[in-house]
């Protein structure tokens, strides 16, 4: 007897009782059944109020490192049981690569913003969001922007293609910056996201509630969410467009951000000719857009935009490589590299969709819509017919003004051939999309390429210029990658996802704080000029992490800086910059009074000026930012230094964190000479032999 697809919710997994409704999902191969599905009776809300309560509190008593941290090691454990998840995935009609880019794609994911993590953010829960800015002439009123994590639940809806990495693209961010996850799979596939959430609830490492999981509809959502919730969709844009006319987004509050099918496109320049490495690399990328995840991709091709007079040689070589390079099948079958469409549904929405499209005057010159013959599991060819197969179609249009050829997407391995005669075509016929998440240029040319992606860049999420020297290494048209934004304006949805950082600070809530330096400082955990700044006698270098304190400080003996400590430092280093040796030539510029000190001979001092050279807990330095020179230095001058712990992160992985000391050059009437950030790494406890003596 068939079972019911699971859900996990409120710490628990759940199938329903007695059911009025259900679905029957099946092998997108053989048409047998895998499982059933049916959320009826399902307590929706109390999940969603789980995770508003038990979720934000678990979530809020970590860190953004200690997230991370966790993210890894989430990464992991799906790694070790990864080949659960390869032999439930060939049931979805995914080959072993196909596979590959779902699954270890997403857990890639995982590693990435574990990686991110630890290095761009703070090992704290609050992040700051630019510069100080001064909002009193005596420094006692600032302001600064600060994000805090929303107080309710990421609601994540994906699409049936990655089940993989479509929740964990939307998850990882989301977990980082504090917020639990429902995460609502698509019926098709979604035996394979329960799988992947089975094995993250069997590691014990989940905080609790930070993670559900709804297989199944859910036809009340939307009445059941409020102001500090977040919808993040992947699907349809018709789709999209109705959850987004719902109250709920429109007055409620509500965030709601979509990723949406496109009419994606690949331009081939007009110097890409039969022949060159760009031409057989725009090919080779049209078939692999084409064939992989049998063309279900978001991302993928559907609009190939070609030079008038190179059309037919792009019909050849797609033809030529397809009949070479593809074969379709049961991805179980030895050899087989597209398998099936996710589902017969779909199988038959894409055929209806290729009709529309010969009727507005597409020609199929590649493939046929009859049911292809097909590699069976046991090695032999035949025919599958409850199987969801379809040939890859290639369909050229004469007209390439057509609005079919612009608006109607077959999701499946369908592109259309549009020509064009001079770039500013090419780009008109781009940006006919109405929006997208990719278009790829193919060319060697850079006036070419500067000319499209400055027209196109505000059609697309993301632009790839292939030519000789990146095809090797390329990531490929149809791959969104953690460190770079998914997503595109107009019918791609008008959403972003991803982009590194960016996808976590949409999980959080930026504010305008105002307030004095000792506020701001109790707030951010960064120290602020004009709060409090103490010195126990104790130089702050003696101090290991657990004892080093925001605010701790020391301030430098003065020097004198003569004429010939410039030119010492000048010969010695080579800079022999006029400013600093040439007294008339120095005098002439605007910015000096006459010869100055070197910037770099200044911060030179300043280190000898406040280091405790004795080793200690302080490791190394680790660099210096933010540095700006202020007021020049002239011979005769002195300079002192003020040194003060501006903010200590700990790295949770290690036995030493960094330290970043606010760094302040003034002159002998207090003028400010130049400010920096000095970073050192510097160890969590003092070693026994310190500490000793």
């Amino acid at each position: 007897m068939t079972e019911y697809l699971p859900s996990y919710v409120r710490g628990e997994w759940w199938t329903p009782s007695s059911p009025e409704r259900s679905t029957e999902v099946r092998d997108a191969s053989t048409g047998d059944v895998v499982t059933l599905v049916s959320t009826d009776g399902l307590d929706l809300a109390g999940a969603l109020e789980h995770a508003r309560s038990v979720g934000q509190k678990s979530l809020g008593a970590l860190t953004f490192h200690q997230r991370a941290v966790l993210l890894k090691q989430f990464a992991l454990a799906l790694t070790e049981r990864k080949d659960e998840l390869y032999a439930l995935s060939s049931r979805t009609g995914a080959t072993k690569n196909d596979s590959w880019v779902d699954i270890d794609g997403g857990i890639g994911v995982l590693f990435s913003y574990s990686g991110k993590g630890r290095r761009e953010l703070p090992n704290s829960r609050v992040h700051v969001d630019g510069p100080v800015e001064p909002l009193s002439k005596d420094g006692s009123f600032l302001g600064r922007h600060v994000y805090t994590t929303l107080p309710g639940v990421a609601v994540q809806i994906n699409a049936f293609n990655f089940p993989v990495w479509g929740s964990l693209e939307k998850f990882a961010p989301a977990f980082l910056a504090g917020m639990p996850t429902v995460v609502k799979p698509a019926t098709p596939t979604g035996y394979l996201a329960e799988a992947m959430v089975r094995i993250l609830v069997e590691s014990g490492l989940l905080p609790d509630g930070s993670l559900q999981l709804v297989s199944g509809s859910v036809p009340d959502l939307f009445e059941n969410l409020r102001l500090g919730d977040i919808v993040g969709f992947t699907g349809s844009a018709s789709t999209a467009e109705c959850l987004k006319a719902h109250p709920a987004v429109q007055t409620g509050g509500v965030r709601f951000t979509a990723e949406t099918d496109s009419i994606n496109a690949s331009v081939l320049g007009t110097d890409a000719v039969e022949g060159t490495p760009e031409f057989d690399a725009y090919v080779r990328q049209l078939v692999t857009e084409m064939t992989s995840k049998a063309g279900q991709k978001c991302t993928a091709i559907r609009r190939a935009i070609v030079p008038t007079g190179s059309a037919d040689a792009v019909i050849a070589a797609v033809q030529s490589r397809i009949a070479d390079k593809t074969v379709l099948g049961d991805p179980r079958a030895e050899g087989v590299t597209m398998g099936p469409l996710a589902s017969t549904a779909q199988r038959d929405e894409v055929l209806r969709q290729v009709g529309r499209l010969q009727t507005a005057g597409g020609r199929i010159v590649i493939g046929t819509t009859d049911a292809p013959e097909v590699r069976l599991t046991d090695g032999s060819t035949g025919f599958s017919p409850e199987g969801a197969f379809i040939s890859p179609l290639l369909l050229r249009f004469d007209d390439s003004q057509s609005d079919a050829a612009h608006s109607i997407e077959a999701f499946g391995p369908v592109s259309s051939l549009l020509t064009y005669d001079t770039t500013a075509d090419a780009a008109a016929l781009v940006a006919r999309g109405g929006g997208s998440l990719v278009t790829s240029i193919a060319t060697h040319d850079p006036v070419q390429a500067v000319d499209l992606a400055a027209r196109i860049a505000p059609f697309n999420g993301r632009m790839l210029l292939l030519d000789r020297d990146d095809a090797r290494s390329s990531t490929g048209h149809g791959s969104p990658l953690p460190n770079l934004v998914h997503g595109g304006p107009g019918r791609a949805g008008g959403g972003e996802e991803l982009g590194g950082i960016r996808a976590v600070l949409h999980h959080m809530q930026r504010t305008a704080v105002q307030g004095s330096p000792e506020m701001l400082t109790a707030l951010t955990g960064v120290w602020h000029a004009g709060a409090a700044a103490h010195s126990d006698g104790r130089h702050p270098f003696r101090k290991s992490l657990a004892e080093l304190r925001i605010g701790d400080q020391i301030v430098s003996a003065s020097r004198e800086v003569t004429l010939a400590d410039i030119e010492t430092f000048a010969h010695f280093t080579g800079d022999t910059f006029y400013a600093h040796m040439d007294e008339t030539a120095a005098a002439a510029n605007p910015f000096f009074p006459g010869r100055v000190a070197h910037g770099y001979l200044l911060v030179s001092w300043a280190a000898g000026l406040f280091v405790d050279p004795e080793p200690g807990p302080v490791l190394a330095n680790y660099g210096l930012e933010n540095l700006r020179f202020v007021t020049p230095v002239s011979p005769g001058d002195t300079i002192r230094v003020e040194l003060t712990a501006k903010q200590i992160t700990p790295r949770e992985t290690d036995e030493y964190g960094e330290v970043r000391w606010d760094a302040v050059i003034r002159n002998q009437s207090d003028e400010l000479v130049a400010t920096y950030d000095v970073l050192t790494l510097v160890n969590k406890e003092q070693a026994p032999e310190v500490a000793a003596a």
